[in-house]
């Protein structure tokens, strides 16, 4: 996670921008709440109301309505992987669950029908998930097991008088040699200072900055140049994996490989869509993708 100091500096994800009538990820947002709103039914969950309404939904007994009841088993079999049900939403604010008795608790960011997080766990915590194809779209083995948050080995020079100190910021998940960023309906992939990226020793190394994205607001993408310096350093695969219907965040990967110097990196660096990954996936997640996200196979 990022230090108080590093949050400070980072700028908040501004309303996205527009596209048309309707920015790209505004209509995802918009796509998945129908479908949730159509799902809520017997589920204890809140809707909250604003330019598009987000569905949050709450444990209940033995399941939740966020995931697929197989996935949620495995995860709440898995103590490290159940942590990451209580990681606090950036609203921080408390949700007002309706259901059989009303409940006020915190919002958790896997609550909400609209976290990336949440779809990924839905899928990578799935039984048997890592079947053949699967593998295959992936570039990972079958024993491969899903580490969700995970800090990879770089270091940063926080102060100029001290020793470099590791890195606190996360990864989505690392798969075997793989690490994921996964995005669904984020604005995009952050913005922050220049300084903060330049504190990475091999930032120069890594990335011809005279191809990188620098407005006032800073250098575009920056979660996408930490997970491609991690790469770097710990010689894995990086993969972003998002929805095809966001060209947005796409063409915004496409441009951070762009600016990678080594070609060699750049052939560890890859793109895949939920729509790409579903249909080699168990039947019954396809159809559960394809109610709740809108993820279609076909």
């Amino acid at each position: 996670m990022w230090s108080e100091e590093e949050l400070r500096d980072i700028e908040p994800e501004p309303p996205p921008p527009r596209t048309g009538a309707k920015s790209m990820a505004g209509t995802l947002r918009q796509t998945i709440a129908s479908r949730n709103l159509a799902l809520t039914r017997g589920r204890a969950h809140e809707v909250t109301r604003g330019h598009t309404p987000s569905v949050i939904y709450a444990p209940d007994t033995g399941s939740h309505g966020n995931f697929i009841d197989p996935s949620y088993r495995r995860i709440s079999a898995n103590p490290a992987w159940a942590a990451r049900l209580q990681k606090p939403h950036t609203a921080k604010r408390q949700a007002r669950i309706s259901g059989p008795e009303e409940v006020i608790r915190p919002w958790c960011e896997l609550d909400s029908a609209t976290s990336s997080d949440a779809l990924l766990m839905n899928i990578f915590c799935y039984p048997r998930v890592l079947n053949p194809r699967v593998c295959a779209l992936l570039g990972v083995t079958p024993d491969a097991e899903p580490e969700f948050g995970y800090r990879p080995a770089i270091e940063v020079k926080r102060n100029p008088h001290l020793p470099y100190a590791p890195d606190r910021t996360e990864i989505d998940m690392r798969l075997g040699s793989l690490l994921v960023e996964a995005k669904l309906t984020e604005s995009d992939f952050q913005f922050a200072p220049m300084r903060l990226v330049e504190r990475y020793p091999p930032f120069d190394e890594v990335f011809d900055r005279s191809l990188l994205e620098v407005t006032r607001r800073g250098l575009r993408s920056y979660q996408l140049v930490r997970g491609v310096l991690a790469a770097a350093a710990e010689q894995k695969n990086f993969c972003v994996l998002c929805d095809a219907r966001r060209a947005d965040l796409i063409e915004a990967w496409y441009a951070i490989i762009r600016a990678v110097r080594s070609y060699r990196l750049q052939a560890r660096l890859r793109l895949l869509t939920w729509q790409e990954l579903a249909p080699a996936l168990p039947p019954g997640l396809r159809s559960f993708l394809d109610r709740k996200y809108a993820i279609e196979t076909s």
